[in-house]
């Protein structure tokens, strides 16, 4: 039998691998591996999400009481907050509405897994600059990777998987080094688990408003506990956040994701209270395993990064044989999601018998 005569797909695309999910995790073990919120949705959430439009009605295609919302939350105009299915949906919107065949695109690497395909899939060539010795970006590297055909920068602070941040005045002196015809993507995602005094919050410090080239980047995903619900949000430029808005699929944010994320914000003194928990969860984590010997950075996340190399496969195995299921990167490190108070104590004695 002859194989059937199939589209043609573009050759870059054939070759590209879909993204990598973290795996599911048994009924025994801990899920360490997508950087999820460990508590269960708030009573107040849960309620929210009973009274979403009826699911045979299309949701608000421009999720504007979202917008409005967030408008009120960081005294912006809602015209200049962009609302689509997770932070990462945006990341692709904007790549593909600045950059095509001929175009760059400057990111750290390693940095989050989906970076790599967002030029790809756009036609354009993806820049990667490598981070430093400490596992952060290098800005100077980056602001050298700088031609006339870069067309977008993606800083990602803290950084997944490793963890560092970006400080206020490093982002400062990195953006008056770029072009002010460059967007510069500032992904944020995590950025409600950083307890660093020195580092960039782009929107306390609304430098989207001095650089209408920057975009910041937040999502519902992580702090607040939505993965499931994939709502995520854009600040900046109203000209920048229409160009994503024209690249986006419609209807993308169900009624639901809108509720809840409504719900989330009107909760958010009770969820950053959960906030706080995961940080001081992390900040043991991190002294654990460090007190072990493991050269693990500074984490600002709700994750931390064991820097295992070529030993990385062996030593992921050996997790989940201990029913830990965590996030390997076959040849540079682990990444450990912080989750529930119980899997602290199990991953520093799985982590000590990996020594």
């Amino acid at each position: 039998m002859t194989d059937p005569i199939l589209p043609r797909i573009r050759p870059a695309i054939a070759a590209l691998a879909p993204y990598r999910q973290g795996k599911q995790a048994g009924p025994d073990a801990f899920k360490l591996s997508s950087n999820e919120n460990p508590f269960e949705p708030l009573p107040s959430v849960l309620e929210a999400l009973q009274h979403t439009t009826p699911i045979n009605r299309y949701p608000d295609a421009t999720a504007g009481r979202l917008r409005e919302r967030l408008g009120i939350r960081f005294s912006v105009d809602p015209n200049q907050v962009h609302v689509a299915a997770g932070s990462v949906s945006i990341l692709h919107q904007l790549i593909l509405a600045t950059a095509s065949a001929g175009d760059e695109v400057v990111y750290a690497w390693r940095s989050f897994e989906a970076y790599p395909s967002l030029p790809l899939v756009a036609g354009a060539t993806g820049i990667q600059v490598p981070l430093t010795a400490g596992f952060r970006h290098d800005l100077d590297a980056m602001a050298n990777a700088v031609t006339d055909r870069t067309r977008a920068i993606i800083l990602c602070t803290p950084n997944n998987p490793t963890g560092p941040i970006i400080t206020s005045d490093e982002f400062a002196n990195f953006v008056a080094r770029v072009p002010g015809d460059v967007l510069i993507i500032l992904d944020e995602a995590y950025a409600e688990f950083v307890t660093a005094p020195d580092a960039v919050d782009g929107l306390a410090e609304r430098v989207f408003e001095r650089h209408p080239n920057v975009v910041v980047l937040r999502t519902f995903s992580k702090a607040y506990g939505l993965a499931g619900l994939r709502v995520g949000y854009a600040i900046g430029n109203e000209t920048v956040l229409n160009a994503a808005r024209s690249t986006g699929i419609p209807l993308s944010v169900t009624s639901a994701a809108e509720n809840a994320a409504i719900a989330s914000l009107d909760a958010e003194p009770e969820l950053l209270r959960r906030v706080a928990q995961i940080a001081e969860r992390r900040t043991r984590l991190i002294d654990g395993l460090r007190a072990q010997g493991w050269d693990v950075p500074d984490a600002q996340g709700n994750f931390v990064w064991l820097p295992t190399g070529e030993q990385t496969d062996a030593v992921a195995a050996h997790f989940a044989e201990n029913d830990l299921v965590v996030r390997p990167f076959s040849g540079d490190g682990i990444r450990i999601s912080v989750g529930e108070e119980a899997s602290i104590g199990r991953v520093l004695e799985v982590a000590q018998a990996a020594r």
